[in-house]
């Protein structure tokens, strides 16, 4: 039986540093390869420089390296999308295919491909989003996520391509900056309340989202590769929730208990417009039900996490913060 062998795309961004971690402590750090299109190139450290467009480059790589598993994170996120929609198309859609194209000719055992919350829109209950509300997004993020929800039920059917799927809610975590998102302001709030004690917000101060804390993104990642293959019923994207808030709440919380002297402001910019589409709590009982997903953090626990290992990380840099 061959060795788990697990190609990481897009490592740089939010998710792919911790994942690779996690990944690399349970199946060795040998067999966790890494790539991106900003990776300095070093094979003796299975550090590959890869455009998820090359497709010739993508073959070789899972050829050469015998790769078992993919889990694809290479995208641009919401914000950065509206600014750029066709190579925002091209690097989310195309380069799923690709890695999917992948899968089917090498026979993988299988892919992991997040989708988001960004796939919703008009005609939901934004208080209580099911699995099979509509999927009607309002942004280009949202529409290629749609795409690809698509793809995977396409290339599982067609092709027995064993791919698995989670919609991502904001994630949050202390470990690398954000990459040009909607939810970004959870993370960015942190950072300038540690630094400036002031966070001028680009959203509204009401506007609540579907928010998970690092650790738990991660461990509903493991949990649905983990899960067996019968056990996952849903062939496009599963809901996940975990909490739900809004940039006044977590202000509020910063304030009570972590800086007294912090103070925000709102300025909402064209982000907004995307936010006020999405849903606001997420009902994920099928994931639940089918692999058992249950998040463990909760929001005042969230602002405890994030708040304490910023402002450490910040000390352990020379920054001056104001005890």
């Amino acid at each position: 039986m061959k060795p788990t062998r697990i190609l990481i795309t897009g490592v740089n961004g939010q998710i792919g540093s911790v994942l690779k971690k996690k990944l690399s402590q349970k199946f060795g750090a040998e067999n966790i390869f890494c790539s991106d299109i900003k990776l300095e190139e070093d094979f003796t450290k299975n550090q590959i420089n890869l455009d998820v467009l090359d497709r010739d480059k993508l073959f070789s790589v899972v050829e050469k390296f015998e790769i078992t598993q993919i889990y694809h994170l290479a995208a641009l996120l919401s914000g950065v999308a509206e600014q750029k929609p066709q190579i925002a198309w091209r690097i989310n859609t195309e380069g799923l295919i690709y890695v999917l194209e992948a899968a089917k000719i090498y026979k993988l055992d299988k892919i992991f491909a997040p989708s988001s919350i960004a796939v919703f829109g008009s005609g939901i209950n934004k208080e209580n989003t099911v699995q099979d509300s509509p999927l009607n997004p309002s942004s280009v993020y949202g529409i290629s996520k749609v795409a690809d929800e698509l793809w995977h039920k396409y290339y599982y059917e067609k092709h027995g391509v064993d791919v698995r799927s989670i919609r991502y809610p904001g994630i949050i975590g202390y470990s690398s900056l954000p990459g040009g998102g909607t939810t970004d302001w959870a993370v960015e709030i942190f950072h300038e309340a540690v630094k400036n004690n002031s966070y001028n917000c680009f959203l509204n101060k009401d506007t609540k989202l579907p928010m998970i804390l690092m650790q738990d993104a991660i461990k509903a990642t493991l949990d649905i590769m983990d899960a067996p293959k019968e056990a996952i019923k849903l062939r496009t994207s599963y809901n996940l929730a975990s909490e739900s808030f809004s940039p006044e709440e977590i202000a509020a919380l910063i304030k009570a208990k972590y800086n007294k002297d912090f103070t925000i402001n709102y300025s909402p910019d064209f982000r907004q417009s995307i936010a006020d589409s999405w849903p606001k709590l997420i009902n994920d009982l099928p994931a639940k039900k089918d692999w058992n997903w249950q998040a463990e953090y909760n929001t005042e626990k969230m602002v405890e996490i994030m708040y304490t290992n910023i402002e450490k990380q910040y000390k352990e840099a020379g920054f001056a913060v104001e005890e």
